[in-house]
């Protein structure tokens, strides 16, 4: 999101050189600049206990793709949190072992997407309302699931990761 208006006192912004950053948009009024926002989400990857993937296809979007678990972070929450959030509210799986895998830019959303592999502590799944389906499958079948690689595509990315580990013995 670019500012236009400073968002506390409504005033019109100008512009100002601050430091490395160049233009800004600034308020003189606050005195204060206001960068470029965007949402922060994040992705997991959910591991069952025997090694398969957890996929699943939203209910709200009509995509031909499978996808991983994610959601967008609330204010006061950290990555972790939000990423055990998530997973237990869509597919009711609480996770052990988290492990922080990367941070990708998601540019058709302009969202920053922090991906994690979590370790399920069961594989048995309750859906909420916002998943129509979803399952385990195992990385080779994940790979060919969901979105092809490309710019942005943390599902793919993720699912690749895993299955490189696996086939170097290191998942």
């Amino acid at each position: 999101m670019h500012f236009m208006y400073c968002p506390v006192c409504g005033s019109k912004l100008a512009g100002r050189v601050l430091g490395d950053e160049g233009m800004v948009p600034w308020c003189e009024s606050c005195n204060r600049p206001w960068f470029d926002m965007f949402s922060t989400c994040v992705i997991v990857l959910a591991v069952a206990p025997d090694g398969r993937v957890a996929l699943l296809k939203p209910a709200d979007r009509d995509y031909q793709y499978k996808t991983l678990v994610s959601g967008y972070m609330k204010p006061g929450e950290c990555a972790e949190d939000c990423a055990r959030r998530e997973v237990e509210e869509e597919i009711g799986i609480r996770l052990g072992k988290l492990r922080l895998m990367e941070t990708v830019w998601f540019p058709r959303g302009e969202m920053l997407m922090i991906a994690f592999i979590g370790y399920a502590e069961s594989s048995h799944m309750t859906l909420s309302v916002e998943v129509e389906e979803a399952g385990w499958f195992t990385a080779e079948e994940a790979i060919t699931q969901v979105h092809p690689k490309g710019p942005g595509n943390a599902s793919h990315l993720l699912v690749e990761r895993y299955l490189n580990e696996i086939r170097a013995g290191k998942a």
